[in-house]
């Protein structure tokens, strides 16, 4: 039987580049394509795309005494973060740990002959949810060390007892699909989901009031705006009290945007600029996802 959220893919996608769980809403092992997308689900090439920020002036306020609590911290220039675990636990609607998402970057290798950055993520339902909809899923990501643009997004899905591997190798031209891979023609700039959380952390948002970027979730194409609508949110999760920048995200398909959407990220105002809390309004739920834990 399907999933009655299947169909909010884009959702759930960008839900889990900003740091959720949204994958367990929905039925992806019944969705995901196991071929080259063709080109008609592309969205037009994105505006105002930039490269990440070299340096970043302070906009905290370092003698608020939020910020002499544990986490917080002045901002500085943001960077690509080193090597990291990030913990997370998710509430939706009025059910508190539902799910925990645990995302590791940072570890630098060569693919492909560039070199590049593997994010890896891992979802796991906690009760009472799994007790109807168990999920244990992982999912891999290549970007280019420069860019961030994504090279490589695997899927690992282990839903409902169902399971399904996925390879998905980016391309923006006509190469043929590669043996060990789903070819998948993407737009220049493309990220997923992972490499889309990293990019969103390396904006200098005092400088660039909008960002846009298609990002592709393993089975379609869209296109993903975000914009700072505050500089300076006091945030309180299982891992602190900080001062965050608020990004609200907007998702678009076939250059519509997704009225019933609404996403809104808070990256820490510290020089790595974490990821601390997602706040997230869907047409079936309401959903928090907070850091527990950085190391």
């Amino acid at each position: 039987m399907d999933h009655p959220f299947r169909n909010w893919s884009a959702a759930t996608a960008i839900l889990l580049a900003l740091g959720a769980v949204g994958w367990f809403v929905h039925d992806y092992s019944y969705t995901l394509p196991l071929r080259r997308p063709p080109a008609a689900q592309q969205e037009a090439p994105p505006e105002n795309e930039v490269t990440p920020a070299a340096a970043h002036p302070s906009n905290s306020n370092p003698g608020s005494p939020l910020d002499k609590k544990k986490g917080a911290g002045t901002e500085a220039g943001p960077v690509i973060p080193g090597r990291e675990t990030l913990d997370y636990t998710a509430h939706v609607s009025k059910l508190s740990n539902v799910a925990t998402l645990r995302i590791l970057a940072g570890d630098r290798t060569n693919f492909l002959g560039r070199n590049v950055i593997h994010l890896r993520a891992f979802v796991h339902t906690q009760n009472p949810l799994r007790m109807v909809f168990a999920l244990d899923d992982q999912f891999d990501s290549y970007i280019d060390e420069k860019t961030l643009a994504s090279l490589q997004f695997e899927l690992h899905l282990n839903e409902r007892g169902q399971k399904v591997d996925s390879v998905l190798r980016l391309t923006t031209g006509n190469e043929p699909a590669p043996p060990d891979a789903t070819a998948a023609r993407v737009l220049p700039g493309t990220r997923d989901p992972l490499g889309l959380l990293q990019y969103l952390r390396t904006v200098d948002w005092t400088k660039t009031p909008e960002v846009r970027c298609p990002v592709f979730d393993g089975r379609k194409l869209y296109e993903a705006r975000a914009r700072r609508i505050s500089a300076a949110e006091p945030v309180e999760v299982p891992a602190g009290e900080f001062r965050a920048s608020k990004i609200e995200l907007l998702v678009f398909q076939g250059g519509v945007e997704s009225k019933d959407i609404h996403l809104a990220l808070y990256l820490a105002n510290t020089p790595a600029r974490t990821p601390v809390l997602l706040d997230a309004i869907l047409p079936f739920a309401d959903a928090r996802v907070e850091l527990v834990r950085a190391q």
